[in-house]
């Protein structure tokens, strides 16, 4: 035992003496350097977890769109805005001179055909009549004398052709009483003239004195005053316009449909138009006009499209904007689908959508299509409303990678 414990004794004190030497002490510089390189490590896999949990996550969830057909209405029409107009409207004006001494409306009141609106001041025209009826009354007159001169002048003429006939008087005599009775008829013939022209004179006058009381030309309400009471009114060189009368029980629109859009509209095509303060609201009518004359504005060609619409409450007013569509085809309670579900064949009118099959799997189905817009497509034949169809895949999806370009296949925008 004794021979055991001495040999176990010097290496226990071996041991001690190893512990009790001081370690190695690592250098400051390495410390530093080996910090440097963990730093940008940490970094970057911060940066990389943190773009997976924000754009990877919202990829994955993004690379499959898929939605059920749902049973509608669908329509593809022209589009375009446009502004609405009385369906008719006249300016009144003066066709005499003169100062306007009353008028009888206002804005905005209706009135009726024939109704009196306005009254010029007739005091020079009543003068002038006057002055008509007597030069006429003095021509008058001078008719009666100018009749009696030929009474005499073929009383003279018979008396003188007796007295020549019985070789009584010189031929002379004659010839002078032919000559007389001439003279005397020409003077009635100018006379007469003189009071036709004096007679269309005083018709003029009386013209225009019922001139000075203006009515209404039509059944409307007067949308604009273009003089006041009191003002004085030039008519020898144009009209000037006293009241504008519109008829606003049926409006007009007046759409501005591009040069790109007007040979897709017809007349007689269906159109309706909403107003910005009715967004919900349509009001219907039928394409009547296409004016041929354009507008040009900022170099972009524009056509008038006109269609009317009643306006029995007068809801619709002047100059409203209005948002415009002209139907070119329509379809109600039918199958559709978003346009970029389906990649379409040469023909246009047959496709092809991706269906989710119960087993999650992805099968591609052939469709006919019908009535598209912008938006989405009419399905006739090929899916049903329990059918689920992939509207848009990434690159991973099996029934876009054989396909490339989902965009490739798409119809032409309408």
């Amino acid at each position: 035992m004794a021979d055991a414990t001495r040999k176990i004794a010097p290496a226990v004190e071996e041991q001690d003496a190893v512990a009790a030497q001081p370690l190695p002490v690592r250098s400051k510089r390495g410390r530093t350097r080996r910090r440097w390189l963990i730093l940008p490590a940490l970094i970057l896999a911060a940066a990389g977890w943190y773009g997976w949990s924000v754009y990877g996550k919202e990829e994955a969830a993004q690379a499959v769109v898929t939605e059920a057909p749902v049973r509608g209405d669908i329509e593809n029409s022209v589009t375009a805005s446009g502004l609405l107009s009385p369906i008719k409207d006249v300016d009144v004006g003066a066709q005499v001179s003169g100062q306007l001494k009353s008028l009888k409306v206002e804005i905005g009141d209706s009135v009726k055909e024939g109704q009196l609106i306005a009254e010029i001041d007739s005091a020079s025209i009543e003068t002038q009549i006057e002055i008509a009826e007597a030069e006429l009354a003095n021509l008058e007159a001078q008719m009666i004398d100018k009749s009696a001169q030929v009474v005499l002048a073929n009383a003279t003429l018979t008396r003188q052709s007796a007295l020549v006939a019985g070789n009584s008087a010189a031929q002379s005599a004659l010839d002078e009483a032919v000559a007389a009775l001439a003279a005397a008829e020409a003077n009635v013939d100018s006379l007469k003239a003189q009071v036709r022209k004096q007679q269309a004179t005083l018709k003029d006058a009386r013209i225009s004195l019922g001139y000075t009381k203006i009515y209404a030309p039509l059944t409307g309400t007067i949308i604009n005053t273009s003089a006041k009471e009191g003002q004085t009114l030039n008519a020898n060189q144009t009209a000037p316009t006293i009241v504008t009368i519109g008829n606003l029980s049926t409006m007009t629109v007046e759409a501005q449909v591009s040069e790109a859009d007007v040979g897709k509209l017809k007349v007689g095509m269906n159109a309706y138009f909403t107003l910005l303060g009715q967004p919900g609201k349509r009001y219907p009518g039928t394409l009547r006009q296409i004016k041929p004359t354009p507008a040009t504005e900022n170099n972009v060609v524009l056509y008038y499209a006109l269609f009317d619409v009643p306006n029995p409450d007068g809801a619709l007013m002047m100059n409203m904007t209005a948002q415009v569509f002209f139907v070119e085809s329509a379809a109600k309670d039918v199958l559709t689908v978003p346009v970029a579900a389906v990649h379409f064949g040469k023909d246009g009118t047959s496709g092809e959508v991706t269906v989710v099959a119960a087993s999650g799997a992805h099968e591609a189905r052939q469709v006919e299509t019908g009535i598209r817009n912008r938006v989405r497509i009419e399905i006739k034949q090929g899916l049903g409303e329990k059918d689920t169809i992939v509207v848009s895949a990434g690159s991973g999806d099996k029934a876009s990678s054989g396909r490339g370009n989902s965009r490739r296949g798409m119809p032409p925008m309408f």
